[in-house]
């Protein structure tokens, strides 16, 4: 699955540094300037052939596509021209027309573009734990044991190891809910619903589950301190 808005025909998609120079040079080129002149940017170079050669301006039909030579954070345009030499991800121009640039990153991108250039650090957060957090913990240590049964035990044998597993899998809950896709793996889900949403969701609540010798307990504050604990046979029996 492509994310990515869809763009207009003949409309193509530029990335820049935050500031709007490129990320070529990050001095050649100003696509915000370009905006309040003349709107056309060109090459420094002498005008190449080659798609990865000098004296070429690269742009792509689909946002995410750009991203082979940028990053994030990162600004956006919309550009047009006539493409000199190209691939099934990128074109390449002598010249391009800087039309506008875009503010709702968010949509052109289709995934949480806000989020992942500043992300949430739950620990900064002070929970005041209710059932809410609680229900949260029983649908994320269900979806865990869903996934630990299909990709088999990889958890050590130590305390450091089974809670450094559990961050672990937090983390990727919550970066995972950045990026909507409509199938995941090693766990059954509804086509189009993140089956990993709890742990994203306890994330952004401020909670860190972990799971230690069949207890499951909750972390929270700076100092990551236990909050809650509730042991796995009582999730299993939905008490």
């Amino acid at each position: 699955m492509r994310l990515g808005a869809k763009l207009p025909r003949g409309i193509y998609c530029k990335l820049a540094n935050p500031d709007g120079w490129d990320f070529y040079s990050g001095r050649t080129i100003n696509y915000r300037d370009a905006l309040k002149n003349s709107g056309i940017v060109r090459p420094p170079e002498p005008l190449g052939s080659t798609l990865c050669g000098s004296g070429i301006l690269h742009a792509s039909k689909n946002p995410n596509d750009c991203f082979i030579g940028a990053r994030i954070p990162c600004s956006a345009y919309l550009v047009k021209g006539r493409a000199v030499a190209g691939d099934r991800r990128k074109k390449g121009f002598h010249q391009l027309a800087v039309l506008e640039e875009v503010t709702d990153l968010n949509t052109l991108f289709g995934w949480n573009y806000a989020e992942a250039i500043s992300p949430i650090h739950p620990l900064r957060i002070t929970p005041e734990i209710d059932q809410n957090h609680i229900s949260h913990l029983h649908e994320w240590a269900s979806v865990w044991a869903s996934v630990r049964a299909s990709v088999g035990d990889s958890v050590g044998d130590s305390v450091r190891d089974s809670v450094r597993d559990s961050v672990r899998a937090s983390v990727r809950a919550y970066i995972g809910s950045l990026f909507p896709l409509a199938k995941w793996e090693y766990v059954n889900h509804e086509p189009g619903v993140y089956p990993f949403q709890a742990g994203a969701d306890l994330w952004r609540m401020g909670l860190v589950p972990s799971c230690v010798e069949g207890v499951w307990r909750l972390h929270g504050g700076l100092d990551g301190r236990i909050v809650y604990t509730e042991t796995a046979t009582n999730l299993r029996k939905g008490e």
